[in-house]
């Protein structure tokens, strides 16, 4: 891939759109498209659209079609690519660190290139001439002055993924359950924990796998929500214990003059290092008043209950 330093305006070329490069990621959500609307219409396209050298678009669908939709101009810059695969790497490569993907959405966008994959590594093993073998191991055994291709490896690299993830996710793909796909599409199981169900389940007959699926995923979504439960006691418990120290502390400070005096005098304060306490304790009074005005804010009323109904 090479920038060819070729650029063109919106005015004088028409680039065109291939299906399976516009659909290679997965649609911005509603917000994601909204604020991409917002800043073109505000500050202009100032991102080229990426094309090749049949101006074929590469990178920039969204902000091509915000564009022509408010008839604004847009910039191309020329992209030199060996072929589409190298083209669909090298925007997967851009794009996903503009999208918030998890493993599970980046290997289901590697795995969209296998054909194209395997007919590389074909082309290679032919050319070497051995026969075709996909490999997701990479044992090639038998000299070859075409290196071979790792069908795997090139996958889990197009994304940033690992090898051992991405074969998770081929185990997943190929084999899973619906209930476990399901599950991963809505975010709701790791690739790990749609990996696990689909082995244990994998031997089961064809009839039980699926419901034996479904009541797995909603245990692990059962576990999921219970962490998540505890993770939240255990912040407002860290928060609370704060508070408490803060006051325990505070309440125990005598502040006469003798005593700052002690205090600065024990700790061997400097002139500057007095500065910075005169300002910091001028902070500390103002964080102690937002917490009294707050008290006040949600004190129940003198007849409700100081606990809520219920509570234990």
């Amino acid at each position: 891939m090479k920038n060819t330093g070729i650029t063109y305006s919106s005015t004088e070329r028409t680039p065109a759109v291939l299906s399976e490069l516009e659909g290679l990621l997965p649609l911005l959500t509603e917000e994601q498209f909204n604020a991409l609307e917002r800043d073109i219409l505000q500050n202009g396209c100032y991102a080229p659209v990426i094309v090749n050298e049949d101006l074929v678009v590469i990178d920039g669908h969204n902000r091509k079609r915000i564009c022509e939709q408010h008839g604004l101009l847009y910039q191309m810059a020329v992209f030199a690519f060996d072929d589409l695969l190298e083209a669909k790497q090298w925007a997967l490569d851009t794009q996903k660190g503009r999208r918030n993907l998890d493993k599970w959405e980046l290997g289901k966008i590697a795995l969209r290139l296998k054909p194209e994959i395997e007919a590389r590594a074909k082309a290679n093993m032919s050319a070497g001439g051995q026969a075709f073998r996909p490999s997701e191991e990479g044992s090639a055994t038998l000299p070859n002055p075409i290196p071979p291709v790792n069908t795997r490896k090139e996958l889990a690299a197009s994304v940033g993924l690992g090898e051992r993830t991405m074969g998770k996710v081929m185990q997943i793909d190929g084999h899973a359950p619906a209930a476990v796909k399901e599950a991963l599409d809505k975010k709701e199981l790791s690739v790990n924990q749609g990996y696990n169900i689909t082995r244990q389940v994998m031997d089961l007959p064809e009839e039980e796998r699926e419901q034996a699926a479904f009541i797995a995923v909603k245990l692990e979504k059962a576990k999921k929500e219970l962490q998540e439960k505890d993770a939240e006691i255990d912040r407002q418990s860290r928060i609370a214990g704060v508070f408490c120290r803060a006051f325990e502390k505070a309440v125990l400070l005598e502040p006469t003059e003798e005593n700052v005096r002690i205090w600065a005098e024990c700790t061997r304060m400097t002139r500057e290092e007095m500065e910075d306490t005169v300002k910091e304790s001028r902070e500390l009074s103002e964080v102690f008043a937002v917490i009294a005005d707050l008290m006040e804010r949600i004190l129940p009323e003198r007849s409700a209950p100081l606990v809520k109904e219920g509570a234990q």
